[in-house]
């Protein structure tokens, strides 16, 4: 088998087994939540019958192996259950609940990637390009700035100058199924830009450290000598050979922008899964605690291992292996 084939089958495997021991911890860490999961959807008034009962009902009163190999089994299948809160009204499902809010965080996470990746590509080429020298210290700067913000702090300054003071922008991104898309555009602005900001520098500074890595290497000094310009020496043999790393932190950040969004969509009340996950653990509603989690890890691990299979592409040694 090829090399490349070999190394992609084990990352494979490693992530199936990683999301498999992500499962168990997440079925574990939801089921040791405190407070009484059928009481706090009953309220304090429900009698002990009638708590029991529906425990019985969503199926509490089995033990947890059994509750795990039967959650899981059903994950599997596609099948994430029925939400714990809607079964005292409309009964409506996980999916249900899970997919317009995961389209929401999607289309929030495509807008800022389609915004932050591109710039911060072309800050830290020209970063590398410019090294030392006036433009390089001031992206520098403002990029150790803004990654030194927490995120809440960030998301209310720009809402303060771009919605309070200068009216450009609105301050809340509250959108539904109906929302044309340039007005949903417009009111992801500010949580685009709050998003951009947090995640440009991570992209931005491993793409100027690692081309100016290469910059040391012979073959670079010998295309320097041949009479190449420095932007050429770097776009034709220095950006090549730095994919790895900055495929990796790019995968790395895009993960973030699904699994990490919770604060800004708090801020901006967003109506996202992030959003949908913290009203799931504020109403102790298993099945929706679970999923939520349960697609982060997939998330992260599915973009991860896209990063490391990228990365082995990209190596030369596995691709013309002696």
């Amino acid at each position: 088998m090829h090399p490349i084939a070999r190394t992609i089958l084990q990352r494979l495997g490693l992530g199936l087994l990683t999301l498999f021991i992500v499962s168990i911890v997440i079925f574990s860490l939801v089921s040791w939540l405190p407070g009484d999961f059928a009481k706090a959807i009953l309220g304090q008034a429900a009698t002990e019958e009638t708590v029991a009962a529906f425990q019985k009902e969503i199926g509490l009163d089995k033990p947890p192996v059994q509750r795990y190999v039967e959650w899981i089994g059903n994950v599997v299948q596609g099948e994430f259950g029925s939400s714990f809160a809607s079964r005292v009204g409309y009964k409506r499902t996980v999916a249900e609940l899970i997919a317009p809010r995961l389209a929401n965080t999607l289309f929030l996470a495509s807008l800022t990637a389609a915004i932050a990746v591109p710039l911060a590509l072309a800050l830290g080429i020209l970063a590398a390009l410019y090294r030392n020298s006036l433009f390089d210290r001031i992206v520098n700067s403002v990029t150790l700035t803004t990654i030194s913000m927490p995120e809440f702090f960030m998301a209310y300054l720009l809402m303060l100058f771009l919605s309070v003071k200068l009216r450009w922008l609105p301050g809340l991104a509250s959108v539904d199924a109906e929302t044309e898309l340039l007005e949903r555009i417009t009111r992801c602005a500010l949580p685009a830009l709050t998003l951009t900001l947090v995640i440009v520098a991570h992209m931005m500074r491993m793409t100027r450290a690692a081309i100016i890595n290469l910059l040391a290497s012979p073959y670079i000094e010998m295309a320097r000598l041949k009479g190449m310009s420095k932007s050429r020496v770097i776009l034709r043999h220095a950006l090549p050979n730095a994919w790895a790393p900055i495929v990796n932190v790019v995968a790395f950040n895009l993960a973030y922008l699904v699994v990490g969004v919770v604060v800004v969509e708090a801020v901006f009340t967003y109506p996202g899964i992030g959003q949908l996950m913290v009203d799931a653990v504020t109403t102790r509603d298993i099945p929706v605690v679970q999923a939520c989690a349960l697609i982060f890890a997939a998330t992260y691990i599915m973009l991860n291992l896209t990063a490391d299979i990228i990365s082995i592409a990209t190596n030369p040694r596995l691709l013309h292996p002696r």
